[in-house]
């Protein structure tokens, strides 16, 4: 089974230097999702790991690391879809990211579990047929 991986996953896994027990555990789960070959990347959530690293040095060795995954294609109706699924959540009175919802549409199209530390997306799966991935973290 192939997984979209958010931001906050990659985040705790990259760019934190100390981690907590649990956090450790998903790291742990993400290697091997990793050696496994289910993990998948969107241009987006490489995006939001690159921005804000002011040192150039970190900004280079980052972007060497996430160089092993490549994006999959995003196109117009994917953006479409995200648009569509923002709308349906506005209208029950939930905010999102523009990114959270193209994620959402991506892994929709693709039938795609979404990995992510990130709460938004239980709430937006009471609207939103997307399916949140839960492991042992």
């Amino acid at each position: 089974m192939k997984l979209l991986v958010d931001t906050s996953i990659w985040s705790v896994a990259l760019r934190r230097k100390k981690l907590t027990v649990a956090e450790k555990t998903l790291v742990s789960e993400l290697e091997v999702l990793i050696k496994n070959m289910q993990v998948i990347m969107i241009g987006p959530v490489r995006q939001e790991l690159l921005s804000g690293i002011a040192d150039n040095k970190q900004y280079e060795v980052l972007k060497t690391r996430l160089a092993l995954f490549e994006d999959l294609p995003i196109y117009t109706d994917d953006y479409e879809r995200a648009a569509f699924f923002y709308n349906i959540c506005r209208s029950k009175g939930i905010q999102g990211s523009h990114i959270d919802f193209l994620i959402c549409s991506v892994a929709t199209k693709h039938k795609l579990p979404i990995f992510t530390l990130d709460r938004d997306f239980s709430i937006y799966a009471d609207y939103l047929p997307i399916r949140i991935y839960q492991g042992r973290y």
